[in-house]
């Protein structure tokens, strides 16, 4: 141990690296990695160029596109009926009304399959290819059929190309549908197969090595002064959420060779993640050890809970070290993990949906702190004319569990309320937005 790292565990953190400017030392280290793996010479500005593989379209919900999209063909391919009706030529329907109706011959067959001429109409349903020579429809509820005389009185005079959906209404062929970097939706599953596309090329998902780390942590029952591993369970959890692949490990115990071993192992993958012993206890070793093994980019947080986060990079691969207290370790998990697996894709991470509440309790920080505090959210309209219409309909109240080791304190909670390094707290009554920052994506 070197004498900063002897200072450190000491006295402590004196110093924290603000959470923005964090995450900023984090995105340049996993650009330049990233790059490095490339053989290129990009700026860390740059994004990072994520693999690619080629998959199946139906398979490809939630992943990033590597490359723009253009259709393939015309969506629809051909000129098809958008109403149920006749098929007809407009210029036989010229004059017709109620009163003098046009008489015209029904076609034997429906839709494509029937040929129109001069005076001669084809059944369509809505969706139906138009017979060749037909230019518009007239609707099922304008015409009367005689099927006894095989004919058909229209009432209503149509223009060339009326209810008619032509080649290409919905997608030209060679339209540009997607950007690379767009994440691939349901629906658009379903306008990619419209288009031509069986296959698509994405961005491959990041692979994480989940160690879950201390002596004290046991899978099944604990003994006395044992504990049950979850933070390892969770994290890889998280990253499976967040579209990456995680390998969940077995616990390694406080033993500095156990550690370099154990992240050494999973150097083959893109990010290395570690839970406890990121602190600077005695028995907080993963610091020492990461910095040993490459450099420790960041040790110490201005956010809470979960200052005694330790970010670092070893041979070109982001390591990070979560603190071993649960509620620390999801928070630190969604502040850094989160965004390196977006930035490992090509993307940037989308802000967190938000619900507007009434805050019920006072939130305390410290200044030059980032407070993450949980809330559970109730609905405080129990009228419509209870509330005004600027005022929130949710109250937000603080869970009474607050302590960074308290589990149930997140996850029977609806989401959390952030205040801003700048901010020495949130007075009661405040408007907060609660940041939901556990749904998919």
């Amino acid at each position: 141990m070197d004498g900063a790292d002897s200072e450190r565990k000491e006295s402590g953190f004196k110093v924290r690296t603000p959470v923005a400017e964090a995450r900023r030392i984090l995105r340049d280290a996993v650009v330049a990695s990233a790059d490095l793996d490339e053989g290129d010479d990009a700026s860390v500005d740059d994004p990072p160029q994520a693999g690619v593989e080629r998959i199946d379209v139906e398979r490809a919900d939630g992943r990033v596109l590597a490359a723009p999209v253009e259709s393939a063909r015309n969506v629809p391919h051909y000129q098809r009926a958008a109403m149920d009706g006749y098929a007809v030529r407009a210029a036989d329907t010229f004059g017709a009304s109620d009163r003098s109706p046009e008489v015209l011959r029904i076609a034997e067959g429906t839709g494509g399959d029937a040929s129109v001429g001069p005076n001669i109409a084809a059944r369509v349903h809505t969706g139906s290819a138009l017979p060749e020579d037909a230019d518009a429809v007239v609707m099922i509820e304008r015409v009367t059929a005689l099927e006894s005389a095989g004919e058909l009185e229209v009432e209503d005079a149509v223009a060339e190309g009326e209810n008619v959906a032509p080649i290409g209404e919905d997608v030209e062929e060679g339209q540009r549908l997607y950007e690379a970097g767009h994440r691939l939706r349901p629906s658009d599953l379903g306008l990619l197969r419209s288009a031509g596309y069986a296959k698509v090329s994405v961005a491959t998902r990041p692979t994480v090595g989940v160690v879950p780390t201390g002596e004290e942590l046991v899978a099944g029952d604990p003994g006395p002064g044992e504990v049950v591993e979850t933070n390892g369970l969770t994290v890889s959890r998280l990253v499976e959420r967040w579209g990456g692949r995680a390998t969940y490990r077995d616990v390694v115990t406080d033993d500095p060779e156990s550690l370099r071993v154990a992240i050494q192992r999973d150097l083959t993958k893109d990010v290395v993640v570690t839970t406890g012993g990121s602190s600077v206890g005695e028995r907080d070793l993963l610091p020492e050890v990461i910095d040993d093994l490459g450099e420790v980019l960041v040790h110490g947080v201005g956010l809470k809970p979960g200052h005694p986060v330790c970010l670092g990079v070893v041979e070109d691969t982001p390591v990070l070290a979560l603190p071993g207290y649960p509620v620390a370790c999801i928070v630190n998990a969604v502040q850094f993990l989160r965004p390196v697996l977006r930035w490992l894709e090509g993307t940037e991470p989308d802000p967190h949906p938000t619900t507007l509440a009434r805050l019920e309790r006072k939130i305390p920080s410290e200044p030059g702190t980032r407070t993450f505090a949980r809330v559970q959210l109730e609905s405080r309209e129990t009228d419509a004319t209870d509330l005004e219409a600027d005022e929130p309909r949710y109250a937000a109240t603080p869970t009474r569990a607050s302590g960074s080791g308290v589990l149930s304190s997140v996850a029977l909670a609806d989401g959390w309320v952030v205040v801003d390094d700048d901010r020495e707290g949130i007075p009661e009554g405040e408007t907060v937005a609660v940041e939901n920052w556990e749904p998919n994506g």
